[in-house]
């Protein structure tokens, strides 16, 4: 063991220099959100600063700053996230990925900072469920689907032993001291190996049911192991002989002992995490944490706090009395829509959880969420004056939600599947919803009635409102139509012949964009005037979830590609891509009032903004165009001062001379044809 154990500075300095920097990152103002439908593994940073999370199902690990919950980073881990670890000064993570013909690494080293990649390990047959670094730092053990331990020197990348342990290994641990090591398997056995030799001591007999967390106390002297047959067993690792058998009723997915020795946790499968005292064994307390299935825990480093992921997220705990402390995840599963209000103020959020949430657009913090849909919400709107938000959903339900308070001031029923679009006419008094019953359908916002119901006989992806203010253009399963949604005439119905997803008027090139499905995966461009095809824009894969307009530019989201393009529409080029910080897929994007900033639904129901690269200083109205508009603006609103105001053009929360300068001196950029 002794020759791994000197690791070189030069060593790391190389690795560094060959990782290098992320690229095709957006410029991100902010990010919240959280894991879609749950998290495999949580792991504590050395210095207790920071929490790494990783989930398997949405293929995503994702860096926290413990003190104020802010998620820094998130990358996307292409056949899914198992495991993760932090090196012991804290530097690097380790995390465990599922393997493929496509992409055969199994373990991923990358810089704890920014998650540069520094370095990929291939050897495990599928994914890797279970890492562990040595108090050292010099080694890596892992654990995967192929039943091996592999023991990792982190200087070189090589392989130093693969050790056949289990059908399947679930999970792996290194003692305090670096002498031995542990693993767990669906075999229902324990087995302890010597890191001085690589070989087995012993295996651990007792349970009856798959062995999914294993953990060394303090001392070394002692190893914990729980069982999905419901029970931790604690074990003297000497001799092997069992000490006590702990019942805690339910199948235990992890287990973890503070640093400072005095408690055992187990994480549960009702949701639940229990604390016992690691000395006599007696049960300290039971805390309900998740909502679902508990899959795993780790103590800071000081032993006060605790943090647990489950089905429903991340959540950090007070260890003395049980108290929450904090909950890392707001959105428990894909964000479908997003939206804006026109003063610039608030972003809103919807979700396959069911809920909708509204944030502050100036720093990301959120203001409430609004609950009452009965199933995944798919769109949101603002009224024009701000004072309320429509959403609909799989519960095939408009609801209308007082923004202040968070009430629900109505719900509009009617449709006989989902709603997939909302959206105020200008005035605010009447509201357009499309659903996949195949029909458009105006209400009356002030009396909450049906004025009128036309159908289209399509399944209906998205609506929006052409310049007229008057009609709206539909697009779903083949079809397009325009229509007024107010007298029920149907001015243009055309056969496409595929699925559309979504679609967005560009104003300043008179084009009517429509994104795809996975079939082509296009944007196609069609004229205003008369719906003729004038140009096809290609790159995404896996289908164009969304697209939104800015002046002459649009930006769109795509699926399997998880990226996000920015175009010219006059001239069908491809101007930017950021497939950095995209979680796993793109299903929302949407400019903010000025243009300035852009607001971006992620399937790892992750929310963030992001800066518009494109956008025109001194454009206040955000239609790409510094014009007459613009100036009006800044003195309309000159003096006022506040966060996220659209003519505050240097953003610094007042409206002043130095904004209407900026207007005066970009006079006519973006406006020529």
């Amino acid at each position: 063991m002794g020759q791994y154990r000197v690791m070189s500075l030069l060593g790391w300095c190389l690795l560094l220099i060959a990782a290098g920097r992320c690229q095709n990152r957006p410029d991100v103002l902010w990010i919240a959100g959280g894991h879609a439908i749950g998290v495999s593994h949580v792991a504590f940073s050395p210095d207790g600063q920071y929490i790494a999370s990783v989930s398997s199902r949405d293929s995503t690990l994702k860096v926290w700053r413990v003190a104020d919950g802010q998620l820094l980073y998130t990358f996307r881990e292409a056949d899914g996230a198992y495991a993760v670890a932090f090196s012991p000064d804290g530097r690097f993570l380790a995390v465990g990925v599922a393997g493929s013909s496509f992409t055969p690494q199994t373990l991923l080293i990358r810089r704890a900072s920014d998650g540069a990649l520094v370095r990929t390990f291939t050897g495990h047959q599928g994914w890797t469920q279970a890492v562990a670094f040595s108090p050292d730092g010099q080694v890596l053990i892992s654990g995967g689907a192929d039943g091996l331990v592999r023991v990792w020197n982190l200087t070189d990348g090589t392989q130093l032993r693969s050790l056949s342990a289990h059908p399947t290994t679930l999970t792996v641990a290194y003692s305090p001291m670096g002498t031995h090591i542990a693993s767990g398997g669906d075999d229902s056995t324990v087995k302890i190996y010597s890191t001085a030799a690589w070989s087995l001591l012993r295996t651990l007999t007792g349970h009856t049911g798959a062995v999914t967390g294993v953990a060394f106390a303090p001392s070394g002297q002692i190893l914990a192991s729980g069982s999905t047959d419901g029970t931790i067993r604690v074990w003297n690792v000497s001799n092997g002989s069992l000490i006590r058998t702990i019942s805690a009723s339910l199948p235990v997915y992890a287990v973890a002992f503070s640093p400072d020795g005095q408690y055992l946790a187990g994480a549960l499968a009702s949701g639940g995490v229990s604390l016992w005292n690691a000395s006599s064994g007696a049960l300290v307390r039971q805390i309900n944490a998740h909502t679902g299935i508990a899959f795993s825990l780790a103590f800071s480093g000081d032993s006060l706090r605790f943090v647990s992921g489950g089905e429903d997220g991340i959540r950090l705990w007070r260890v003395s009395d049980g108290s929450p402390l904090r909950t890392f995840t707001t959105h428990t599963h894909e964000i479908r829509a997003v939206a804006l209000s026109s003063d610039g103020q608030y972003v809103a959020s919807a979700s396959l959880d069911r809920t909708v949430r509204l944030w502050r657009a100036a720093n990301g913090q959120p203001v409430r969420a609004f609950r009452g849909h009965t199933d995944g919400v798919l769109t949101v709107a603002f009224a024009p004056n701000g004072q309320l938000l429509a959403s609909g959903g799989l519960d095939r339900t408009v609801r209308l939600w007082e923004v202040n308070s968070g009430a629900l001031a109505a719900t509009l029923s009617g449709h006989t599947n989902r709603v997939t679009s909302v959206l105020f006419m200008p005035s605010g008094d009447f509201l357009v919803s499309g659903s996949w019953d195949g029909t458009l359908r105006m209400w009356h916002v002030p009396s909450q009635s049906l004025v009128n119901a036309i159908n289209l006989n399509f399944w209906i992806n998205e609506i929006t409102l052409l310049p007229d203010g008057q009609h709206v253009i539909a697009v779903g399963s083949g079809h397009i139509a325009v229509v007024n949604p107010l007298t029920g005439h149907i001015l243009t119905y055309q056969y496409t012949g595929e699925v559309s997803y979504c679609v967005a008027l560009t104003h300043a090139t008179q084009r009517i964009a429509i994104g795809t499905s996975e079939l082509s995966s296009l944007i196609v461009l069609l004229r205003l005037s008369d719906l003729t095809f004038e140009s096809a824009l290609s790159g995404h894969i896996g289908g164009v979830h969304t697209v939104a307009s800015y002046g002459k530019y649009l930006v769109s989201g795509g699926g399997s590609d998880a990226a996000i393009r920015f175009w010219r529409a006059d001239t069908s080029m491809e101007l930017e891509l950021y497939d950095t910080e995209t979680g796993n897929g793109i299903m929302a994007v949407r400019f903010a009032p000025n243009g300035r900033a852009l607001a971006v639904g992620r399937k790892d129901a992750t929310l963030m903004l992001i800066r518009n690269p494109f956008w025109q200083q001194g454009d206040a109205d955000g239609n790409g165009c510094v014009d007459d508009a613009d100036l009006l603006m800044v003195l309309f609103q000159f003096g006022e001062s506040g966060e996220s105001l659209p003519a505050d053009m240097n953003e610094d929360g007042l409206i002043d001379d130095a904004d209407l300068l900026s207007v005066l001196f970009h006079f006519g950029n973006g406006c020529s044809a």
